[in-house]
């Protein structure tokens, strides 16, 4: 983690350290375009958005993750819902969580009612708990389209 600004689920949090990353190392938003990406048999992130291509750098995941909606829906497939899952000791992020989803909606064409974003701590262990890194998780749920 380095100086500048958090950015997760497109909410700029203030903290005193960001995520390392070609983008603006959204993790939570990273973590949801490889759910649905995988999901729909279309690869991952590096693949669509490589690490070292100019066009990406410090590029906003959001604008990334209407990209990959897009390619979801190029495949017939539509989104039903999306569970996520912050990794994190610090910071508190349950103030953030509302726009987390609304600004995930907005992107997905979604409900917020189908989208859940939790935040939880590793109790200390490991690089999470040590406060040297944040990590996401998400599933998601594809219907196909006809």
């Amino acid at each position: 983690m380095a100086g500048g600004p958090l950015i997760l689920g497109g909410v700029e949090i203030p903290f005193h350290s960001r995520l390392q990353g070609h983008s603006d190392a959204d993790v939570l938003l990273h973590a949801l375009m490889d759910a649905l990406l995988g999901a729909a048999g279309l690869r991952d992130i590096g693949f669509h958005f490589p690490p070292g291509d100019s066009r990406f750098k410090d590029i906003s995941s959001l604008k990334l993750l209407a990209e990959v909606r897009a390619l979801i829906a190029a495949g017939n497939y539509s989104i039903s819902n999306a569970d996520m899952v912050i990794i994190a000791e610090a910071p508190l992020l349950s103030p953030y969580i509302e726009k987390m989803k609304e600004n995930i909606a907005a992107i997905l064409h979604l409900p917020r009612s189908a989208l859940s974003v939790k935040a939880t701590t590793t109790e200390g262990l490991g690089l999470c708990g040590r406060g040297e890194a944040i990590a996401a998780q998400a599933a998601v749920l594809l219907r196909g389209v006809s």
